[in-house]
């Protein structure tokens, strides 16, 4: 039996594999990669988590009113400095302090490594601890790896480095 071109019934699979190819574009389209946050840097540029990959990256969140914080620094500087090739150091205001007031408050605590200006900590699904200094420690693949809390040493990190596998 043959059935005249404009039939309803040939409309309706016309319409229905319209309807299923748009679907299956619309399911591809959703199967590409996730656009990873940038994050600003005090002083210029800006990076994501995925370009550091292959470093250990150690985000410290510190205030200037905290003590241990101004105790830690120091050793996060050297820390930084001497493992140059293989870990990078950030580090966010726990006040969420921007402007010329950020700025001041990285001089005046001494920090010498690179302070993101947004907070990286909900992308990376781990809940604030309530306490200063704290540390996010990233393993060479970009996973939380640990959280350390209070003021660490050269020494502390070290032992950290150390148990991160190549």
């Amino acid at each position: 039996m043959h059935m005249p071109q404009n039939s309803p019934v040939q409309m309706l699979r016309h319409k229905t594999k319209v309807l299923v190819l748009l679907l299956g574009f619309s399911f591809l389209a959703g199967c590409g990669e996730l656009i990873e946050p940038r994050y600003n840097l005090l002083g210029g540029g800006s990076l994501s988590l995925k370009e550091l990959e292959g470093k250990v990256v150690l985000i410290n969140y510190w205030a200037e009113w905290c003590r241990p914080c101004r105790i830690e620094i120091p050793e996060l500087n050297q820390f930084a400095q001497d493992h140059l090739t293989s870990v990078r150091v950030l580090s966010v205001n726990f006040d969420g302090v921007d402007g010329e007031q950020l700025i001041e408050q990285v001089a005046a605590l001494g920090i010498e490594f690179g302070t993101l200006l947004q907070d990286p900590r909900d992308a990376l699904a781990v809940p604030a601890s309530g306490g200063l200094p704290e540390t996010i420690v990233l393993n060479r693949k970009g996973e939380v790896q640990e959280v350390l809390l209070g003021p660490q040493t050269q020494q502390s990190l070290q032992a950290v480095l150390l148990s991160i596998p190549l």
